[in-house]
């Protein structure tokens, strides 16, 4: 698995073994990536959930993020975003963080530009995530949330004023972004 864009581009990154994660593959971070880049408007702060290897975090440090938030629960999996963070150079840009998302969204304080979820297929929480999401302090009507998922568990266009902005389908992986709506 590479960076497939910015600055560390061509970085080979490891990943857990075993069954412990399902990377999001090349093609679809930088189809992800292309998505965000050309629809937000910043992409300084990122919070990359259920971070698995670091990929999504690390191609957005690549592409020009200031800052990541890692969240993961694994202890092998914590370890091996930090080589890669090590190896790419980002150490000091970002923390990770090696504890439950739920547990992460107690203490978190960063208002994010981008949040990144990529649960594993098998688990079904991203519908209560969302909607923790929404009305928690660290999202703000700029920030946009993408959802990685299996197509075969939609995602409703709306969440507690999160609103589905754009939808893509690669294989079995569907990425779903959403963006805060403006309270009137």
């Amino acid at each position: 698995m590479r960076v497939t864009g910015g600055k560390v581009k061509g970085y080979r990154l490891k990943v857990p073994r075993g069954s412990l994660v399902r990377p999001t593959t090349d093609m679809v971070r930088q189809a992800l990536f292309s998505i965000l880049v050309g629809i937000a408007n910043d992409l300084s702060q990122v919070l990359d959930l259920y971070a698995g290897s670091g990929a999504l975090g690390i191609e957005a440090l690549s592409r020009g993020a200031e800052w990541v938030d890692f969240v993961e629960r694994e202890p092998r999996c914590c370890a091996v975003i930090k080589e890669n963070l090590k190896k790419t150079g980002f150490s000091d840009k970002a923390h990770v963080y090696c504890c439950t998302v739920m547990k992460a969204l107690t203490f978190l304080k960063n208002k994010y530009d981008i949040i990144l979820m990529d649960a594993p297929y098998s688990d079904q929480s991203s519908v209560n995530l969302l909607r923790q999401l929404a009305v928690s302090s660290i999202i703000n009507t700029d920030s946009l949330v993408a959802v990685s998922h299996s197509h075969r568990l939609p995602l409703s266009d709306s969440y507690n004023g999160l609103r589905l902005i754009r939808e893509q389908r690669y294989g079995d992986t569907c990425v779903s972004i959403y963006h805060k709506e403006e309270k009137s």
